[in-house]
């Protein structure tokens, strides 16, 4: 089992950029596909963006395309979160997501019933 731990939230004012970090723990992480996902207060959980274990395959979530990016170092089992031209709509508790793949698919997952590890959380809010 692997334990994640987000790290990088805060608020920032809109325009301002953000760079979330996901640090993994436990069992092996370079085999792990990433994804990160929000829920706004009232709202639903979102997809945001999800890397293949490799790195070579990404996916975004509409409401971020352009404007997040994600990225991992798998010697540093971390997976990353850039977030520039943050829009007071960004504001979220905002998780990590892993599912161990065993090197088996290249996918980037985007649906969050197919990550079975999450971490707690890191709170982003920004202001207008």
């Amino acid at each position: 089992q692997v334990q994640l731990v987000e790290s990088g939230g805060g608020l920032v004012q809109a325009g301002g950029s953000l760079r979330l970090s996901c640090t993994a723990s436990g069992r092996t992480f370079s085999s792990y596909a990433m994804g990160w996902f929000r829920r706004a207060p009232g709202k639903e959980r979102e997809f945001v963006a999800a890397i293949s274990w490799s790195g070579g395959s990404t996916g975004y979530g509409d409401s971020v395309k352009g404007r997040f990016t994600i990225s991992r170092d798998n010697a540093k089992r971390t997976v990353y979160l850039q977030m520039n031209s943050l829009k007071p709509e960004d504001t979220a508790v905002y998780h990590c997501a892993g599912r161990d793949t065993t090197f088996r698919t290249t996918r980037a997952y985007t649906e969050d019933r197919e990550y079975p590890y999450w971490g707690q959380g890191t709170q982003v809010t920004v202001s207008s």
